[in-house]
Parts: C-alpha cells; sequence; structure tokens
C-alpha cells in the first residue's frame, strides 16, 4: 500500500485494524504474572506487552507506509528530518501502571500528524471493549463490540455535546492528579467529576460522556495525539492552558505543556500563574 496523504479512509482503516491486532496482543499478557515490568531512563515502566504491542504496529506501519516515519515512545521508532512532514506517532500501551494493576483503563493509541496536527487517530482500550478512530478529517465513530481486526463492528458517530456551564461534567486522571489541576477545576460549576485511565479521558469527551478534561502535569505527545485526533474529529479541542491555542504536535523533545480539552461550548479559563 502506497502513502497518499489524501487517502484519509485507507490511513485510518489501517491505523484502526493495527490497534486492533495490538490489543488484542496486549490482552495475552492482561492478568497474568509474564509481565517482565522493568523502569525506563525516565522512571516509567514498561512491560512485555508494550514491547509487544509496539512490535505490532511499528511493523505494520513500515509494512503499508513505507517512508512515514513511525515516532513511538518505545524502542524501534524513527527520527523524522522535517517535523512539518506527515510521521505516525505511536503509545503502544498507555497507561502501563493501570495495566499493572489489572485495571482496563489501558489503551493502544496509533495517530498520523500533518503540518503539526493529529490528523486521524485510533484510540483502543481492549480490556474495556472500546474503540474510537477517525475515518477521516472530521469524522470520528466509536465501534460497538464485537470487533475484530478485520472486520469492523457496527459504528456510531462521534460527536461532543453542547456544555452547560453551569454544569458540568469533568473528568480527571486516576494516577496523575495534583493539587494545581484541583484548583484549576475548583474554579468550573462542576456537577460532576469522575476518574479515567490513558487517553480514555479524551474519549469520554469525544463520546458526549463528559465535557472538560484538564491536564495540568507532564504529558508526552504520544499520550495525547491519537485521542486528541478523535476528540478534534468529534467537535472539541485540546488547547494549551497557558496560550489558549490549539495544542501542537513536533515539538521539541515532544513534550507537552499543561492543557485543556474539552467538547463544544465549553469556556476554557485561564491557567492562574
Amino acid at each position: 500500500m502506497s502513502f497518499d496523504i489524501h487517502d484519509q479512509r485507507a490511513i485510518g482503516r489501517r491505523m484502526r485494524d493495527l490497534a486492533v491486532r495490538a490489543g488484542a496482543e496486549t490482552l495475552t499478557y492482561f492478568r497474568t504474572a509474564d509481565l517482565d515490568v522493568r523502569g525506563k531512563a525516565d522512571g516509567t515502566p514498561v512491560s512485555a506487552a508494550d514491547l509487544a504491542a509496539n512490535a505490532v504496529i511499528v511493523a505494520g506501519l513500515r509494512q503499508s507506509f513505507p517512508g512515514i516515519p513511525v515516532v513511538s515512545e518505545e524502542a524501534g521508532g524513527d527520527t523524522p528530518s522535517d517535523w512539518d512532514a506527515p510521521f505516525f506517532l505511536v503509545d503502544p500501551l498507555d497507561g502501563t501502571r493501570e495495566f499493572i494493576s489489572g485495571s482496563g483503563h489501558y489503551t493502544v493509541n496509533i495517530a498520523l500528524i500533518a503540518d503539526r496536527k493529529p490528523l486521524l487517530g485510533a484510540v483502543y482500550a481492549p480490556a474495556l471493549d472500546r474503540l474510537q478512530w477517525v475515518r477521516q478529517a472530521g469524522e470520528a465513530v466509536e465501534e460497538t463490540p464485537p470487533f475484530a481486526a478485520d472486520a469492523p463492528g457496527p459504528a456510531r458517530p462521534l460527536a461532543c455535546r453542547e456544555a452547560d456551564n453551569r454544569a458540568l461534567v469533568a473528568v480527571h486522571s486516576r494516577s496523575h492528579l495534583n493539587s494545581r489541576t484541583r484548583a484549576y477545576l475548583g474554579r468550573y460549576a462542576v456537577a460532576q467529576a469522575t476518574d479515567a485511565g490513558s487517553s480514555l479521558k479524551f474519549c469520554l469527551v469525544a463520546a458526549a460522556e463528559a465535557d472538560l478534561y484538564p491536564r495540568l502535569g507532564p504529558t508526552m505527545e504520544w499520550d495525547t495525539a491519537a485521542a486528541h485526533a478523535v476528540l478534534a474529529a468529534a467537535g472539541g479541542r485540546v488547547v494549551d492552558a497557558d496560550t489558549g491555542r490549539d495544542l501542537a504536535y513536533g515539538k521539541p523533545g515532544l513534550a507537552n505543556p499543561a492543557f485543556v480539552a474539552c467538547g463544544r461550548g465549553v469556556r476554557i479559563l485561564p491557567v492562574a500563574s
């Protein structure tokens, strides 16, 4: 398969299939004693499941789209010579701590970045049977199980709801909720707050199950790119919490600033200095 940036449906479908294949690979390790957990240089854990899922995705993308860099959180990725050109951005298992603990709140994430924006994305939560992906720019869907890598299930369009700023539903990290984020959420009229792991927080906003997800702690671009693509296609936004500009990709070091993800109509408040 040759790469054509305009053939978004073929690219999106291939990303979706690879996410499901990689997710099935993670389930062979889920809640077993064969995780082989190690610490990375940055102090975060990596398991055998992370590496197995990474191998499936990187090999599949390189085979289908030769010459397009594949940037991954795990080993075996590429370093693009031109960050303005298209590249794939992969987090093969987001929420490794959740995965190790036996929680189903982990996801497989594949994004296509073009012009420093997330154009397409696939996010799969294998243990929860939730699969969201972008068929083409502006068209995000969630599949209903059962589905398989080469056998899509019924799909419903995703669209963020129009927020009621007097009674917002907020979602925050299960593992990384800090005092700064608590204080920031306290400035909104939050009627209900829930927690979720990994990139599932974006997915709840895209599925009209929440309105607001602030993250005022450190993240990397591979943590957010695929779910950002889904949320944007569903009508939402992810903005730099300090500047209010849309979150960009291909930044030096691939580190994100603090950000706010939200659905339609949310009045985003500036972050207090």
